[in-house]
C-alpha cells in the first residue's frame, strides 16, 4: 500500500495556492475550483476549499501534524519565516534524531518539516 493523497482543508483556495507555492518553492496544479494539488515526490498534497468546490460542508483544519520531508530544510524554514506563519518553532533535533521545525499554516493546519537525511521510521 501507498498513501497517494493528503487533504489539507483551506478556506480560500487562491490564498492557499499562493501560500504553498511560496512555502514549497514550486507550483502546483488547479484541478477543480476548490482543489489545488502539489506533487510531493509521488504523494499529492491537496489543498481543498469545500465551498469553492460547491460542497456545503465546511471543513475543519486537520487535528494532527502532517510531516513533510525535504532536502532543503533551512530554505523552507526561511520561507516560512517570510510568510509569517503561526506558532513557528526553531529548527531543532528531536530526541529521536529528526531535525525539524513545526508551525500552523494560515488555515490552522499543523505542519512539520523534517530534514530528509534524518527521518526516523522507528527501525
Amino acid at each position: 500500500m501507498k498513501i497517494f493523497r493528503i487533504i489539507v482543508p483551506v478556506s480560500n483556495i487562491s490564498a492557499a495556492q499562493n501560500f504553498y507555492e511560496t512555502l514549497f518553492g514550486f507550483e502546483g496544479t488547479r484541478v477543480s475550483p476548490g482543489r489545488h494539488y502539489f506533487d510531493c515526490d509521488g504523494t499529492t498534497f491537496a489543498c481543498f476549499d469545500a465551498l469553492a468546490d460547491g460542497d456545503e460542508l465546511i471543513s475543519k483544519p486537520n487535528p494532527e501534524y502532517i510531516y513533510i520531508s525535504t532536502d532543503e530544510l533551512e530554505d523552507v524554514f526561511k520561507r516560512a519565516k517570510i510568510l509569517n506563519v503561526e506558532n513557528l518553532s526553531e529548527i531543532e533535533t528531536q530526541p529521536w534524531g529528526e531535525k525539524s521545525f513545526y508551525f500552523n499554516d494560515p488555515f490552522e493546519n499543523p505542519l512539520c518539516f523534517v530534514d530528509s537525511k534524518t527521518i526516523f521510521s522507528g527501525k
